[in-house]
């Protein structure tokens, strides 16, 4: 079934807005790799990228390409895998095992952390545990006993 760009500019796909250092915004969609504009305001940027979106989608289906999803209907199981040369599957288990987590949730926390996700809770930040005191033992050892028999026989 051959898409319009009408259907295609009602699609949700992802609309990124970037302020420019020396005034406006750049604005591109995401999905549509070179789909890109400008605008003095953010609502000028997203009008300019509404206009940008319709001569991109265009220009694509006239010669034929296949359009991308949007992101939003795509769907992401959160598992992928990942082939490392021997050495560095090595390292990070050792680097996993001196943080006291699993390669997994080492692995996790590595790739949010390049990416700019905010770094888990320190030990520091979390609440200190709650300190149990030792059960005292009702009756003494062996050698608490013996050590008792020998004081109160030199009395």
């Amino acid at each position: 079934m051959e898409q319009t760009i009408q259907h295609y500019v009602s699609l949700p796909y992802t609309i990124e807005l970037i302020p420019e250092p020396e005034g406006g915004w750049f604005v591109r969609i995401v999905e549509l790799p070179g789909c890109m504009s400008e605008g003095d305001t953010p609502d000028d940027a997203v009008a300019m990228i509404r206009d940008a979106m319709e001569g991109w989608l265009e220009t694509a289906l006239k010669h034929g390409q296949v359009i991308p999803k949007p992101r939003l209907l795509t769907e992401y199981s959160g598992r992928f895998v990942i082939r490392v040369p021997a050495s560095l599957h090595r390292d990070l288990v050792e680097a996993a095992e001196r943080e006291g987590v699993s390669l997994n949730q080492f692995c996790s926390v590595a790739l949010a952390r390049s990416i700019g996700y905010p770094p888990p809770k320190r030990e520091a930040d979390r609440p200190a545990p709650v300190q149990v005191p030792a059960l005292v033992a009702e009756k003494p050892t062996e050698y608490e006993a013996h050590d008792q028999r020998d004081v109160m026989s030199d009395e």
